[in-house]
């Protein structure tokens, strides 16, 4: 990979502050793409396209940080679109990549006080729910929703990336916006979530099916990510009881699993891991104490970060 550094007295103009934007880069191309491999390819491929510019050219940008930030919104959503494609071909079903806790997942730590690319642990623009959703949009819906709500950049602006008027990324925005908050549950505290996420793990680890089953709302649904490489449900789980014993049988089959809690996307989730390695990465979504969705990552290719 190639990660900008430092080349002393003779760098190009405007050199330091694009290194600096990695960070951002980085969480703007996570949000776009759900995959940290891509969002790294997608970076990666932004900073090529800044050092083919020539000094001149380089000059005369008024903010790197903006030619940056629109250059790699412009490459993730070309990566969307053919992202799609590839995706039919999957194994299984398809999940978000998961990331670990904020500040671990990307090579370069550069800070900026108060940028939404920053705020992962403060808001749900990185929760597993939320990439779901997402992944139901299209690539300009997606595009100009995480640009205006995540990243607070205006339609004129949006306008510049997607190729459509202003009013048409109004539009794009508000119809993404609608799909959010047609999928999002009342909101629930940090605490309460903890107490879910705990209740879940004792629950699975001492394999109690009666209180598997309660903590789980009738209608729940679980997907696993295997990719074809490990096992996993092809198609999703429905029912309290579907559920929690495919969770049982898991453990019956390695019962050295060990299971943690830990950051999962901004929130707490479940970490499961086995002579060594991480073998699945769990997120839960719940309302009034029941479970409503489980998500298990499953995929090695995916769980790079958490070994």
């Amino acid at each position: 990979m190639i990660v900008p550094t430092d080349r002393g007295p003779s760098e190009p103009p405007g050199l330091r502050e694009a290194i600096r934007e990695r960070r951002v880069l980085l969480g703007l191309s996570y949000r776009l793409l759900g995959s940290l491999a891509d969002a790294e390819d997608a970076v990666q491929e932004t900073y090529i396209r800044w050092y083919r510019l020539s000094d001149a050219e380089r000059r005369h940008i008024d903010s790197p940080r903006a030619w940056l930030i629109k250059t790699a919104s412009r490459i993730g959503l070309d990566m969307l679109t053919t992202a799609r494609a590839r995706r039919e071909q999957y194994v299984g079903e398809w999940l978000p990549e998961p990331v670990p806790t904020p500040g671990t997942w990307t090579s370069h730590h550069g800070n900026h006080p108060g940028d939404p690319a920053d705020r992962v642990s403060l808001d749900e623009s990185v929760s597993m729910a939320l990439l779901i959703v997402l992944e139901s949009m299209t690539p300009a819906e997606r595009v100009a929703f995480i640009l205006h709500d995540v990243f607070r950049y205006t339609f004129p602006e949006i306008a510049e990336v997607v190729g459509r008027t202003p009013e048409a990324c109004r539009q794009l925005a508000s119809s993404a916006r609608r799909r959010v908050h047609g999928a999002r549950s009342t909101a629930v505290s940090p605490s309460e979530h903890a107490a879910v996420v705990r209740a879940f793990k004792n629950a699975w680890e001492s394999g109690d099916l009666a209180a598997l089953v309660t903590l789980l709302d009738p209608d729940a649904t679980a997907i696993t990510d295997g990719g074809g490489i490990v096992s996993a449900a092809i198609e999703p789980l429905a029912g309290a009881d579907a559920v929690a014993r495919f969770f049982l049988g898991v453990y019956e089959r390695q019962p050295d699993l060990t299971v943690r809690v830990a950051l999962v996307n901004g929130e707490l989730g479940l970490v499961a891991t086995g002579a060594g390695h991480t073998l699945a990465v769990i997120s839960l979504s719940h309302h009034a104490g029941r479970i409503q969705h489980v998500w298990a990552m499953r995929n090695p290719v995916k769980l790079g970060a958490w070994d």
